[in-house]
Parts: structure tokens; C-alpha cells; sequence
């Protein structure tokens, strides 16, 4: 658990960069994929789940 959670600070922190200084490509795509990747192992998966699950229900409503 604590390499996985190192390796999403450590995907987060460089697709942060990435996207502050507006560089695009295959290299910043491989990056916020693997974010993803790791981020979805956490323990912060469900609570990301049931957030978008509610935004999604909140859409007809609007």
C-alpha cells in the first residue's frame, strides 16, 4: 500500500507539472493514465466513485 500511494504522489506531482507548463503529448498521456492507474488501487477510489456518481445523477436535475 505505501509504494502504491508514493507512486500516485509521484504520478500526481508530474502530471501537475505537465499540465501547468501546457506540455502535451505521449509522455504527458502515459502519465495521467498511469495516475489513474494507481489512484484507482487507493483507498480514495470510492469515495471518487460515489462523487461521480452523484455529478452524474445532478445532470438531469439541472
Amino acid at each position: 500500500m505505501a509504494i502504491t500511494v508514493s507512486l500516485v504522489a509521484l504520478f500526481g506531482l508530474v502530471l501537475f507539472f505537465l499540465l501547468r507548463s501546457k506540455t502535451l503529448g505521449w509522455g504527458s498521456a502515459f502519465i495521467a493514465v498511469m495516475f489513474g492507474f494507481f489512484l484507482a488501487s487507493t483507498g480514495a477510489s470510492g469515495p471518487i466513485n460515489e462523487l461521480a456518481t452523484a455529478l452524474i445523477n445532478a445532470i438531469p436535475d439541472l
